[in-house]
């Protein structure tokens, strides 16, 4: 086995978020997307679903948290990372800061709504975030769903 193979990369689960993005954009959602992985498996797959659900909390990070939080019979998720299209928004920061996460990767900043802007510290104080994985592919999606929208 080689060192770091593909499916263990920050590049692959990114895309497998993308993935998920690409639903939300096919069904009306703005097309944000997120897997939640712990122990290099993916334990959890969500897209926004606030338009469907009639939910404004219904976003991608929140749906792959609950999901996560019931694959490991626990509210923490420590030891798992959240990848995740777009930079969460304050809520989901706060919601992540809740479950301990021990790792956020997300690709595309929101310099409108992310939770840099709004909720610097809402996080963990031990969690650890990398920024900027496909960020063009991610952007690029958003910026397709805006201008169809118009």
């Amino acid at each position: 086995m080689p060192d770091m193979p593909e499916f263990l990369t920050d590049e692959y689960y990114m895309k497998q978020a993308l993935s998920e993005a690409q639903k939300a954009f096919e069904r009306g959602e703005i097309p944000i997307g997120a897997v939640i992985v712990c122990n290099q498996r993916i334990i959890a797959r969500a897209h926004n679903l606030t338009e469907t659900l009639n939910d404004v909390t219904a976003h991608a990070e929140m749906q792959a948290i609950t999901a996560a939080a019931s694959v490991l019979g626990g509210k923490y998720l420590i030891d798992c990372t959240l990848y995740v299209t777009v930079e969460p928004c304050p809520m989901c920061a706060g919601a992540l800061g809740w479950s301990q996460i021990s790792r956020i990767v997300y690709g595309a900043a929101d310099e409108k709504r992310g939770y840099l802007k709004f909720a610097p510290s809402a996080l963990h104080p031990k969690t650890t975030v990398t920024s900027g994985i496909l960020a063009e592919e991610a952007a690029g999606l958003m910026k397709q769903f805006f201008r169809d929208k118009r």
